[in-house]
């Protein structure tokens, strides 16, 4: 189910169950007049510079659905050695070897970028906890965490009062590297243990 409502004078915000997928459907459709398409958690906002109404109904008829995991597949190495790892396990019901064997068993998408550059929310994964009630005031690079239905790796070393799994030596933000981010969204996520 879609719902589009207007968002000033330049802009619709959609709501939909599948914003990765909307977002590469819109991209891929090359709409006149779309200047800026920003993925959300359950929206997209399509910024464009033309009519509205028009951009609407050709919104409308765009389909998501063939574009759900249609991204390119990244694989993450992964030390599971986190902080919060025997935590996490305890919150589960889970040993720490079922938590890496279930964290790296599943395949996630990146739903959004946000947060920090290069910090991309994954969605698809089987570890649904909490965030930390007390955050960190710095979270390393590399940093691999859940925190409720998502996955990240952090980018860069920031606070954070995610859960940390492990760690990986992949760099996802490099302002040397086009694109920068190594993460999109729709792209494909599977984490390997080291």
């Amino acid at each position: 189910m879609m719902e589009i409502r207007r968002a000033g004078d330049r802009a619709l915000l959609v709501e939909t169950p599948v914003p990765h997928a909307f977002d590469a459907a819109v991209r891929a459709a090359g709409l006149p007049g779309v200047e800026e398409v920003v993925p959300g958690a359950s929206t997209v906002l399509v910024v464009a510079s033309g009519p509205l109404d028009a951009l609407e109904r050709a919104l409308r008829g765009l389909s998501a659905g063939e574009f759900t995991g249609s991204g390119e597949l990244v694989e993450i190495p992964v030390v599971y050695d986190g902080e919060d790892l025997a935590e996490v396990a305890g919150l589960t019901g889970l040993t720490v070897d079922e938590v890496a064997a279930r964290h790296c068993g599943a395949e996630y998408t990146v739903a959004y970028l946000g947060f920090s550059p290069g910090f991309g929310y994954l969605t698809g994964g089987v570890l649904d906890v909490p965030r930390r009630e007390t955050p960190r005031t710095r979270v390393p690079a590399g940093s691999v965490a859940v925190a409720g239905p998502y996955t990240a790796v952090y980018p860069s070393a920031s606070p954070g009062g995610w859960r940390l799994l492990g760690r990986t030596p992949l760099t996802l933000w490099d302002v040397d590297r086009d694109p920068p981010s190594l993460l999109s969204p729709g792209t494909r996520v599977r984490f390997q243990p080291l």
